[in-house]
Order: structure tokens, then sequence, then C-alpha cells
């Protein structure tokens, strides 16, 4: 490989480039056969750290490149610009480049220590950028100490922890204001995050609504946890169907996602017009008993037969009933869905969901009914069960049979067992 020195360079730190240019060539040609597996640790050890030093000097000689005006060798109106240019950099990868060059002359401690091999160049912009995040009104002994503080803790933290160490630094150095500006902080964090709470779906017509959130932490984290209390092991393990462990976490997310919606309680929306937030299903009275017939939703929008089926069992919506002229029917038989003492009585007989193989327990559960509603099923206890939200969805899909197995004595929760159809 040929040097990328082309002219002998007049200053000592000329000499220091053309002797690493000239090291970095003999070692372009040597073979690495031989080289066991401690030195080949000890090697990579030692190149990491020689990276970090050699990058300290890149940075101390670019921060000086501004004294000099290196730009004007190419008509570049800041050194940025011409580092972005020579280097085939981007503009702000450059930029980023400048600014910790700058901010090294700033921090002796940390320059050292980079120079030295024992901060990375991963951790020296992340403390560069907390210290530089310090009041400006603050004593020059508390910034070093601060300083200090961060460079021990490179020894043992990754960038990432040192990241989060230093949005807490002025805690460390000067608790009692530090206190004070972290509670300052996160009331203004917390406002700036509710107001940039966004929300936007779109339906791209083909059965499918997309869409983006952005919100607050406090709000992320619940959704969080109610997605992993759904996700919980066990709330999916059973026959019959593909186990959890083959979908993706954002497909698990999804699902449990969709299950959330379908089991918000009424009572925990506010109404609408007077009226409770309850999507209503219109479907023919055929459809209703097993037809194919779409269902349509109030919103404009159609289901298919089957998952208006399964919905009337379980869930807050209301079915609008039509006769072959398009009338509403009124069925004749008061309630629908299954009480809270219903519920209950459920919950202690079946113990969890009665698909062959499943426990999921009880309260992540919705209540069945054996006989369809939509058939003349009555909403008592012998005619109810409990199924989890995925094999709710399945007993219900056409593409599955479900057998009811009866077993134990009379009274005592009976199993269903699932085959997928040809």
């Amino acid at each position: 490989m040929s040097s990328l020195v082309a002219e002998p360079l007049d200053h000592p730190i000329g000499r220091v480039v053309e002797q690493l240019d000239a090291a970095l060539d003999d070692a372009e040609g040597l073979s690495l056969l031989g080289l066991d597996q401690a030195t080949t640790a000890g090697a990579l050890s030692v190149l990491t750290a020689l990276e970090s030093r050699l990058v300290e000097l890149e940075h101390r000689v670019l921060a000086h490149a501004g004294e000099v005006v290196v730009a004007d060798t190419t008509g570049a109106v800041q050194t940025s610009a011409w580092l972005a240019g020579t280097a085939r950099l981007t503009r702000a990868e450059a930029r980023r480049r400048v600014w910790l060059a700058h901010a090294l002359e700033r921090y002796e401690v940390l320059r050292a220590a980079f120079a030295d091999g024992a901060v990375n160049r991963e951790q020296a912009p992340v403390i560069a950028g907390a210290l530089d995040d310090l009041p400006d009104d603050l004593d020059a002994d508390l910034v070093e100490k601060a300083e200090r503080f961060l460079v021990e803790q490179a020894a043992l933290h990754d960038a990432r922890d040192l990241r989060v160490m230093g949005r807490h630094l002025l805690e460390v150095i000067d608790p009692e204001r530090g206190e004070a500006e972290a509670a300052k902080k996160l009331e203004a964090e917390e406002e700036q995050a509710a107001q940039r709470a966004r929300l936007t779906m779109s339906d791209d017509g083909h059965g499918t609504v997309f869409g983006r959130f952005q919100l607050p932490v406090l709000h992320g984290a619940m959704l969080r946890k109610a997605l992993d209390a759904i996700l919980a092991p066990g709330h999916w393990n059973s026959e019959g169907h593909e186990p959890k462990a083959n979908l993706t976490t954002p497909q698990q997310n999804g699902e449990a996602f969709c299950e959330l919606l379908e089991t918000l309680a009424e009572r925990d929306l506010p109404t609408t017009g007077g009226l409770g937030a309850t999507v209503v299903v219109t479907m023919t009275l055929d459809a209703l008993r097993g037809g194919l017939t779409e269902a349509v939703l109030d919103t404009g929008d159609r289901l298919s037969a089957a998952t208006a089926r399964r919905l009337a069992c379980e869930a807050n919506l209301v079915p609008v009933v039509l006769d072959g002229d398009g009338i509403p029917l009124d069925l004749g038989r008061g309630q629908r869905l299954y009480s809270k003492g219903q519920r209950l009585v459920l919950a202690v007989r079946d113990r969890h969901c009665t698909a062959e193989g499943c426990e999921t327990p009880a309260h992540r559960c919705q209540a069945h009914h054996d006989t369809p509603w939509s058939h003349g099923g009555p909403t008592d206890l012998a005619d109810g069960r409990l199924l989890c939200w995925r094999h709710h969805r399945m007993v219900h899909d056409p593409h599955w049979n479900s057998t009811i197995a009866r077993t134990g004595p009379p009274g005592a929760a009976s199993t269903i067992r699932f085959t997928r159809r040809n």
C-alpha cells in the first residue's frame, strides 16, 4: 500500500503522522496466522485504546485548524464545511467533530484521559455534552469535580450509562441545587411532552388502519404495562394454534393492543352525545346465525360476519339485527352480556381459559355462549364458559373446528378442543 503522506511534513506532528502511516503500511501485509487467543485479545484491547489516542490527536489538530483558518485552502466558509468536503463526511458529522475538538480544549481532564486511551470515542462526546449542559454560573471547581467524576466512571460504564449519569450530574456534585434543578427540568420535560403528544391514524382501504403516536413517558409506560400484562407468560400458551414464539415482537404487541381495545369497558370511557362510546354493528339475522353476509359498523367500515358474531358474545358493542327487508329486529332476550356476578361464578368454576391446554387466568378471559346468542342461546352459567381473547377469536373463526369435551363431574368446567379445517 502506498503512503498517505505525499510530501514530508515540516513539524514534529508531521513526523508522528509519517511514522503512523509507515507503521500501518507495515501492518497491512502482516499475516494473522499463528496469532493465538491471548495475543488476539491483547492486541484488540491495545488497538481500541490506540484508536482513542489517535482520535484525540485528530481532534486536537482539528481545533488548531480553526486557528490557522484551514478552510481558506478550499474557499470553505468554516472548518466543518472544509472537513466535510475533504474527508467526505456529512455536514452533521463534521460539525460534531469540530464541536468535540473545541470541547476537549475546555475540558483538560477529559482530553488527557482521551489521549491516554482511558476514554473511548463513544464516551468522550457524551461526557463533554453532559458538562456543557451544567448551569453556566456553576463554580469552576464544581465543573472540574463533575468532569473527574464522569472520567472515572468511564472506566466502568459505557456511553449509554454515562449519558444517564450525565443527566443527574448536578445532583452528584451539588445535591441541594441538583435536586431543585432536576425537579424543575422534569416539570418542563413533562409539560413539553404533553404539548407534543400526537396520534395519527390512516385507513389504507384494505382492512388495515396504520398510524404513529408520540406520548409522554408516563402514558408510554402505562401502555407498555398493559401490553406486558396481556403478553405475560402463559397468557397465550395453548394447543391447536401456532405458538406465540412464532410471532415477532411487533406482531405480539399488535395483537395485544387489539385485545386491549376490545376489552375496554364502556364504563371507563366518557359519553358522547349522551351515549356511551360504543361501537354499533349492523348485520342481517342470517349473518348473525352463521351466514356469510358482512356486517357494517356505524363508522361505515365493514366487518366479516365471523368477526361480528364473535364480538356479539362479549365486546362492548350494540348489535343491530335486520330482517330480510332491512327492518331492525327485537330478538326478545333482555341480556346479551354476562353480568359481573355471573363472571365471578364462571371464574371460580373454570379458573382459566377452557381451551384445551390453555391456562390464561380467568381475569384475562371473556365469557362465551356455547349455544350462540344469535341462535337463542341463554346468558346463563350452564351455557357459558371462559375463553381467552385468542381462543375466543378461534371459536368464531371459520378456519377452525371446535369440539366441547365434557370432563369431570356435572357442573365442572369442560374444555374445548380446536382442530384446523382443511
